[in-house]
């Protein structure tokens, strides 16, 4: 049974990646119903918490639905980020997530993200503060390293893990690569494999396939496996993967019939938490993906992503519908 802290996540447990603009309540709640184990909130600003930006502070929204829920949270500034943690704790997560591993510009310039790969130092310390600060238990996103060059995860999982986080889910790329190239797991099984690491080791980066994740669980010995991209659109992907696991075959993917009833479901609980304005305009990046290899659906897409009302979706929702009337299986294209 992997564990953090006291709270029980399986034998193999599935986590829902924190990613910036689609991790928000609406989608966890969809892949928790889908067969994610832990979900992540998008990634927030600690300057943003403390400064009591709306944007971030929204980000802290959970509910008991997605339980186990991590909110995670990233900074350079220790002030900052101790100040985030008392502001974190009031919305109850079950655990706080740091984030060493984000590769985008805006947020490597600030120091921040995987730019604190180049300071190993730092980052133990700021670690070691931050557990310090709060009765949560405290977990690190990271990746390899800056760059192949400066690669030395197993040592910074194992100083971590001194000052005390309590899992660590680690990506198989380094920040120079971003998300090009392939995954190099070898390194996050050499973690796994240090006789001095006792805290669940997960792996994250091209699990895209339930094939993958076995291979992640039977080759490789991690604790579990951190989706991001291949869920998007695609939230059922958790259990196809469990299935998989536990029974060595491949579900079919859902037919348009029952991907059109999570599309009207997504768009009726980004209303219910964002509004009508805004959560219709935030379900627009999610169409591509849900409606991915149907042929001939170009039309109807774009008038998803030009709607402005609920009724409009629905009208052409169900348009979709009663055009692929008969039940098709649509491929698993990730």
């Amino acid at each position: 049974m992997v564990k953090i802290r006291d709270i029980e996540l399986g034998e193999f447990p599935l986590l829902l990646a924190p990613m910036e603009d689609v991790s928000d309540p609406p989608f966890r709640s969809l892949c928790k119903e889908n067969g994610a184990d832990v979900v992540y909130t998008e990634f927030i600003s600690s300057e943003g918490l403390i400064r009591h930006a709306a944007k971030s502070v929204q980000k802290l929204d959970i509910y008991q639905r997605e339980r186990p829920v991590a909110i995670q949270i990233f900074g350079a500034n220790l002030d900052s980020m101790v100040q985030s943690i008392d502001i974190v704790e009031k919305t109850n997560p079950d655990f706080i997530d740091i984030n060493y591993g984000c590769p985008v510009k805006k947020v490597v310039c600030k120091g921040a993200g995987a730019a604190i790969l180049k300071d190993i130092p730092k980052m133990v310390s700021l670690t070691k503060e931050m557990v310090q600060r709060t009765h949560l238990p405290i977990t690190v996103k990271t990746r390899l390293g800056w760059d192949h060059d400066s690669i030395q995860i197993v040592d910074v999982a194992e100083r971590l893990q001194d000052v005390g986080i309590q899992a660590i889910a680690i990506h198989g790329r380094t920040r120079a690569q971003m998300y090009k190239g392939q995954a190099n797991w070898n390194p996050i099984a050499q973690v796994k494999e240090n006789p001095r690491m006792h805290i669940p080791i997960f792996g994250n980066g091209d699990v895209d396939s339930p094939e993958k994740a076995k291979v992640m669980r039977d080759n490789y010995g991690l604790d579990g496996a951190m989706i991001g991209r291949a869920c998007i659109g695609h939230p059922w992907f958790f259990n196809q993967v469990k299935h998989y696991l536990s029974s060595g075959q491949i579900l079919d993917s859902p037919c348009i019939e029952e991907r059109l009833k999570t599309i009207k479901k997504h768009i009726e609980m980004a209303i219910a938490w964002k509004g009508s304005t805004l959560g219709i305009l935030e379900m627009r990046r999610h169409y591509r993906n849900y409606l991915k290899g149907i042929y001939g659906i170009k039309p109807f897409r774009l008038r998803l992503l030009t709607a402005k009302t609920y009724d409009e979706l629905l009208t052409i929702l169900n348009e979709i519908r009663d055009t692929y009337h008969e039940p098709i299986s649509i491929p698993h294209l990730h």
